[in-house]
């Protein structure tokens, strides 16, 4: 249930929230330029409809079907914008616009690229430079790796972590990469976002945790899993607190087997409608194919995606992992500046 506030009657508020806590339900309040909404969460059916509308403090009542609350854009109207990393100084880039925040959602639209998987410093490094000064601001790069197969390469695991770290240092970039149990969270003290890959999408226990920290967190759709389910998902995390949740479209599994997954860009747009959390999509994964990765990014940034999450590695014939969807840093380079362009026909802003 939300109820619409009254701008002329905001004096009331704290006795109308001291009423509804007494009615043994959650509160969640959203303030915009010209609308206060309070959303109540919990089990309202008890809560008389029409004696809360007929208080002087309330403009209108509705009772919200979907099962997302938190994320449910009618509780929250604005776009949800998250903050990553404010202090990124580096030896590159040791100044006072270095501190700047990347953002991600609003205006901004977001560029994170890096290999799938971290294999050594002078690897790791080299790309996070390379992918800067094409206009990412955020580095991806894979230290525990989920793999279908129990022999293939399953990511330097904690060292990885370590020398993503060094790249962040050397770059002044974020970093993002992905955890596979809640055992692995002391590891990622210093990782500015942590990812929940697809194969995660649904494990609630971890889900829960992350959602007890105030790290970032980029949700990644399950490969099989509904646009509902996946906003359930972000509800588990956002229910323990973490509202810092960023949706990641990386292609859903279907019939068609030239592909390695379908990008769903039907669900960007939809996912703007029913939610206030940004967006992004990840190309390489939704195909498989590093040729197709430039005509999906532009589509997706056409679609109203908030930004792009692309594999990136120096060397993709000789890549540890997913190399055949990996763009090299001058095709990178090239993608950074189509997408502008699109952006720029949109009237949408590079982060």
């Amino acid at each position: 249930m939300i109820l619409v506030i009254k701008n002329d009657k905001k004096n009331q508020m704290d006795k109308l929230i001291k009423w509804i806590a007494g009615q043994g339900l959650d509160i969640h309040m959203s303030e915009g330029a010209n609308t206060t909404v309070v959303g109540l969460i919990g089990d309202t059916s008890k809560i008389d409809i029409d004696l809360i509308s007929s208080l002087e403090i309330v403009e209108s009542v509705k009772r919200i079907s979907e099962p997302y609350k938190k994320a449910n854009r009618k509780f929250h109207p604005n776009d949800t914008v998250v903050s990553v990393a404010a202090d990124r100084d580096s030896p590159q880039t040791g100044n006072a616009a270095a501190k700047k925040p990347v953002q991600i959602g609003g205006k901004a639209f977001t560029f994170i690229a890096g290999p799938c998987s971290v294999e050594s410093r002078d690897q790791i490094v080299g790309i996070a430079l390379a992918v800067k000064k094409s206009g990412a601001s955020i580095l991806r790069g894979g230290a525990f790796k989920p793999r279908t197969s129990p022999y293939a390469f399953q990511g330097l695991g904690e060292e990885g972590v370590k020398l993503l770290i060094e790249a962040k240092k050397e770059s002044g970039l974020p970093i993002v990469t992905e955890i596979m149990n809640a055992g692995q969270l002391p590891l990622f003290q210093d990782v500015d976002i942590i990812q929940i890959g697809a194969r995660n999408m649904q494990n609630f226990d971890l889900l829960k945790e992350v959602g007890r920290s105030k790290k970032p967190i980029l949700l990644k759709r399950g490969l099989a899993n509904t646009v509902e389910e996946w906003l359930m998902s972000a509800e588990y995390i956002m229910s323990k607190g973490n509202e810092n949740v960023v949706l990641c479209e990386r292609g859903i599994r279907t019939f068609e087997p030239l592909t390695r997954n379908t990008l769903d860009l039907s669900a960007i747009p939809l996912i703007k409608e029913l939610t206030h959390l940004p967006v992004i999509a990840d190309p390489s994964h939704a195909s498989g194919l590093s040729r197709l990765v430039l005509p999906l990014s532009m589509a997706a940034a056409a679609a109203g995606s908030d930004g792009l999450m692309i594999e990136v590695h120096n060397d993709p014939t000789n890549a540890l992992c997913d190399g055949a969807q990996s763009i090299r840093p001058e095709q990178f380079d090239e993608v950074a500046r189509k997408v502008g362009a699109v952006l720029a026909a949109i009237g949408r802003e590079r982060g």
